[in-house]
């Protein structure tokens, strides 16, 4: 048998929205409260809070992974240099997970440190 491991070639993301620290875990926490509670998570990486949102597997989206591009319809990002594996407010707990191992969270996060906002980017 042979394994083949072929890595994704590009990543898109169609909208990118910066919050503050603070407000965006205020939007987290009062989301998973209106969904029913629970302790929610999000991904962090090189001083980058961050949520992305994918398409459903339709037969085009489908296609796009098979050549090998990923397609996020939106990214929700906050700059938080110091990882902490919860943040508790009085609202709620939110729990961070460290992805930095993951080479293409890597790169998002290089591209979203680096990046000014654009149109595509709106800081609220």
């Amino acid at each position: 048998m042979q394994v083949i491991v072929e890595p994704w070639k590009k990543l898109i993301v169609h909208e990118v929205i910066e919050y503050g620290f603070d407000d965006l875990v205020r939007l987290v926490l009062s989301q998973a409260r209106a969904a029913g509670g629970g302790i929610s998570s999000m991904n962090w990486c090189n001083g980058i809070v961050f949520q992305h949102t994918t398409f459903p597997d339709t037969d085009s989206v489908v296609q796009e992974k098979l050549k090998g591009t990923i397609h996020y319809s939106s990214v929700v990002f906050a700059r938080k240099d110091k990882f902490e594996r919860q943040v508790v407010r009085e609202n709620g707990t939110l729990n961070l997970v460290d992805v930095s191992a993951n080479s293409i969270f890597r790169e998002l996060a290089q591209v979203l440190t680096a990046a000014p906002p654009t149109a595509a980017t709106a800081k609220v």
